[in-house]
């Protein structure tokens, strides 16, 4: 069975999600009872079939039962349409100048150098910036944002419980808490004097009579937090690695720079930043001639559904011109990733940023990357790199 715990595992799980796939698309792991899904059919139905499959799979008394992610109808539908009014295409979009001008930023730090560390000097930085500035968030309180998003990111490994799980609970417990109060002040604030940002918006947003509660907005916000960080983290950091690993395709896309769309789909398929998510059965349901009885939790596996030989060929080569690429890194059906429009446009333009900028990066070292630590993403903690020192940007 795989071990999701593993270093080896985690930043290399694909071959084997390839082997197990092979043996069988459903497998049961009976010491956990967990079902895990794998191929591409399977996974996309469990993602999709709200009613055979649901969402609510973290406890009423749990904090993260005011997720958007973890509801099912009509809450969810509730949720979403509030969200969708704030985080509208156009307000994802007004960000493009203000992403070039902090990727850029973050480059002149360290493009003199010739060196630096991939995920701690860029990936991670940026999306945490973006989303301080979305919520009109004051720049000094980015640190206190990464700290936030480490512990609620170290929730998936309370999976099998334990000392660490009630350890890691706590803390979130306590960052809910802090989270709360600062969260209150900033909405204050905004009832006071609205902006032209995303926190005022989810205050005002109202549907049919109804607006987000506050604990609705809090566990919207730290649902942004871990996702629209981590998932933009690791597709950045993805990128590059897949760019050193793949050397034909970085050339290729270095001389059709207009191949980067197609890129960021293909690594997005190749190397998922999300690798699974979380469902329970409402009912008995047939997979592949297997039942899996109700109220089970069952893992649907994105990162091997994405490598699918039977819905994608040559599944294990990387090719940044796939077409069709019909990847399911951010979900599918009604809970399909609210930021998959801004992660896109994160990767587009902190990437072709980098590339104008970086010639000839390579892995600083031979050691194997460091994975990061929950266990349902993918992407690396530490990336060092060298490469021939760019230019800094001057300012106008």
């Amino acid at each position: 069975m795989l071990d999701f715990l593993s270093e080896e595992t985690r930043r290399n799980p694909f071959p084997s999600y390839d082997q197990l796939r092979s043996f069988a698309p459903v497998l049961h792991e009976p010491r956990s009872d967990l079902w895990l899904l794998l191929d591409y059919e399977g996974v996309k139905r469990a993602l999709n079939d709200a009613e055979a499959f649901s969402s609510v799979v973290s406890p009423p008394t749990a904090r993260t039962s005011q997720w958007i992610v973890f509801s099912d109808p009509p809450r969810h539908t509730k949720l979403r349409a509030l969200i969708m009014r704030a985080f509208t295409p156009k307000a994802v979009a007004s960000l493009e100048p203000r992403i070039r001008e902090l990727s850029r930023e973050l480059l002149d730090q360290t493009i003199e150098r010739g060196e630096m560390d991939l995920v701690t000097d860029f990936s991670v930085p940026l999306p945490l910036r973006v989303i301080a500035e979305l919520l009109g968030a004051p720049v000094a309180d980015q640190p206190r944002f990464r700290r936030w998003s480490d512990v609620i990111m170290a929730l998936g490994h309370t999976v099998a419980g334990g000392e660490e799980a009630a350890r890691v609970q706590e803390a979130f417990r306590v960052v809910t808490d802090e989270m709360r109060v600062y969260l209150e002040e900033l909405i204050e604030q905004r009832r006071a004097v609205p902006r032209d940002d995303l926190l005022t918006r989810l205050v005002e947003a109202e549907v049919d009579g109804e607006r987000l509660t506050e604990e609705e907005i809090l566990g919207f916000f730290q649902l942004l937090l871990v996702a629209g960080h981590e998932t933009t983290t690791n597709l950045i950091s993805n990128a590059i690695l897949c760019f050193i690993e793949h050397p034909d395709q970085l050339a290729r896309l270095r001389s059709t720079p207009d191949l980067l769309p197609s890129a960021i789909e293909e690594v997005l398929r190749y190397r998922s930043p999300v690798q699974a998510m979380w469902r329970m059965t409402r009912r008995d349901v047939s997979v592949h001639d297997q039942v899996i009885p109700a109220g089970k939790m069952v893992m649907p596996i994105i990162g091997s559904a994405n490598r699918d030989p039977q819905r994608f060929r040559d599944a294990d080569r990387f090719d940044i011109t796939r077409d069709p690429n019909p990847h399911i890194a951010f979900g599918h059906g009604i809970h399909f990733c609210i930021g998959a429009p801004l992660a896109r446009l994160e990767a587009r333009i902190s990437l072709s940023t980098f590339l104008e900028r970086v010639r000839g990066f390579t892995l600083a070292s031979d050691a194997p990357w460091e994975p990061r630590a929950a266990i349902h993403v993918h992407g690396p903690a530490r990336l060092p790199i060298r490469f021939e020192p760019g230019r800094r940007e001057r300012s106008s």
